[in-house]
């Protein structure tokens, strides 16, 4: 079996592995499209918060059941995705039903290997049932689930106006779910280019380049000077999530989707004098995945939409640094495994 491994920070290297045994509890899975995603890039670039060397990457997975124990409904063959966040089940966290912030949590691809396999094993608990989506479309759930969950976080409702800061994968699945939620999306990014792709495959109506000089008054307009009642940040960026603090409203939600290894930092009378609420957004549950794939059986959301870059599992060493060059217009690169 093959094995794509991040041995270290900027280096990518295939080496050999053994094909999985069936284990009690296990599902074997036979890969069949990876998505690579920010927290694959990150630890590429050595940014990654929690991450150790060497690792598997890859847990955005649309895979066929091989081999099953202890997964009631699930037959050999069948097309499926799974919730890549391993939970303990008995921490404070996993009884109080939030097992996607587990004290002891452990993300294929993160804190243990992930996907960029041929084959893997995985607790049959975390299996989702396909519904009929294509590979392509399984692989996609999971990030869009991460923005799906931001958005339930939020408790966005209809009418609000919900700014969205970062355009990348996870930011745009955020615009699609505030958008079903009834949220007016405003799109923030400092690229031009991941702008027009909102506007003009996601029909975002309204964007604001972040580094132009008038961000707050176009805001203050768009939202007939009340600001927006939701902000999201999905950059990962310190200083994207510090300068947002100043664009809530009063009574205004914010939620960190994005995560960075420094301390954010705000000025508490703006906050306090605001009743801000400031919330993080760990991973997705089950309840997101299952929103995710009915959205998409509905029509409400084209996950084909954000595919602008196609690989071969065996080309993704060579193609990998390429996908962090802005100029290159990834949304999502998509890896195949076929016969």
């Amino acid at each position: 079996m093959q094995t794509l491994v991040c041995t270290t920070p900027g280096q990518l290297a295939y080496l050999p592995g053994e094909k999985p045994s069936l284990q009690p509890d296990r599902t074997l899975l036979r890969i069949r499209r990876i998505g690579i995603c920010g927290t694959d890039l990150h630890a590429f670039e050595g940014t990654q918060p929690f991450f150790n060397y060497p690792r598997i990457l890859g847990h955005e997975l649309a895979a066929e059941v091989v081999e099953a124990s202890n997964a009631p409904g699930f037959e050999p063959g069948e097309a499926v995705t799974f919730l890549p966040y391993f939970n303990c089940g008995h921490c404070i966290a996993c009884r109080s039903g939030k097992p996607n912030c587990c004290v002891n949590l452990q993300v294929s691809g993160v804190h243990t290997d992930g996907g960029m396999v041929e084959y893997l094993l995985v607790p049959s608990h975390t299996l989702v049932h396909g519904n009929g989506l294509s590979f392509d479309e399984l692989a996609l759930v999971e990030p869009l689930a991460i923005g799906a969950h931001g958005v339930r976080r939020a408790g966005v409702q209809p009418g609000e106006w919900v700014l969205v800061v970062g355009a990348g994968p996870i930011g745009l699945g955020v615009m699609e779910f505030a958008r079903i939620a009834g949220g007016n999306v405003i799109a923030l990014d400092i690229n031009e280019s991941r702008l027009a792709f909102c506007q003009n495959r996601l029909k975002v109506a309204h964007t604001v380049l972040a580094t132009a000089s008038d961000v707050y008054e176009q805001l203050f307009a768009l939202t007939n000077g009340d600001m927006p009642t939701v902000v999201i940040d999905a950059t990962g960026s310190l200083r994207a999530i510090n300068n947002a603090f100043q664009y809530m409203a009063h009574g205004a939600r914010y939620v960190l989707i994005g995560l960075q290894k420094g301390e954010i930092s705000f000025s508490h009378p703006e906050f306090h004098k605001r009743e801000g609420t400031l919330m993080s957004s760990r991973n997705a549950t089950r309840a997101d995945f299952e929103h995710v794939i009915s959205s998409m059986k509905a029509g409400l959301v084209d996950p084909t939409t954000y595919i602008t870059h196609r690989v071969a599992f065996g080309q993704v060493r060579d193609e990998f640094a390429s996908w962090l060059d802005p100029a290159k217009g990834v949304i999502k690169a998509m890896v195949t495994l076929d016969d």
